[in-house]
C-alpha cells in the first residue's frame, strides 16, 4: 500500500467513524425514555463517539507508539459499543433489526481498527 494509498484510507476511515457517532447519536434519540434505556443509551453514546474521536486523534500521532495506543482505544471503544448494542437487544429495549446495521458496523470497525493495529505492531 503506497502513502497516497494510506492517505485515502485514512480520510474514509475517519469519516466513517464520525458517520458511526453521528448514527449512534440519532439511534439514541429512538430509544425508549426509560432509565435503564437512558442509561445503556449514554454508555452507547460513551463509547461510539471514542471511536470516533480517537481514531481522528490516531491521525494526528507524532509517533508510532501514540499511534498505536490510539488505535487501542478505538479497538476498546468499539468493541464496547457493539457490548452495549447487544445489551439493549438482550434486555428486550430495542429490537435487533432496529440496531442489526449499526452493530455490524461496530463489529466492521472493530476488524478494521484490530487487523491496523496488528499492521502498525510489526
Amino acid at each position: 500500500m503506497g502513502e497516497n494509498d494510506r492517505i485515502e484510507f485514512a480520510e474514509m476511515f475517519k469519516r466513517r467513524t464520525k458517520k458511526f457517532v453521528v448514527d449512534n447519536i440519532k439511534f439514541f434519540r429512538t430509544l425508549p425514555k426509560t432509565e435503564e434505556a437512558k442509561i445503556v443509551g449514554r454508555q452507547l453514546l460513551r463509547s461510539s463517539s471514542s471511536v470516533g474521536a480517537n481514531y481522528r486523534a490516531a491521525c494526528r500521532a507524532r509517533s508510532q507508539a501514540e499511534f498505536h495506543s490510539k488505535l487501542s482505544t478505538v479497538v476498546e471503544e468499539a468493541d464496547e459499543s457493539a457490548f452495549w448494542m447487544e445489551v439493549l437487544i438482550e434486555a428486550e429495549i430495542t429490537k435487533q433489526a432496529d440496531i442489526a446495521l449499526l452493530l455490524d458496523e461496530a463489529n466492521q470497525i472493530l476488524k478494521i481498527a484490530s487487523a491496523s493495529r496488528k499492521t502498525v505492531s510489526k
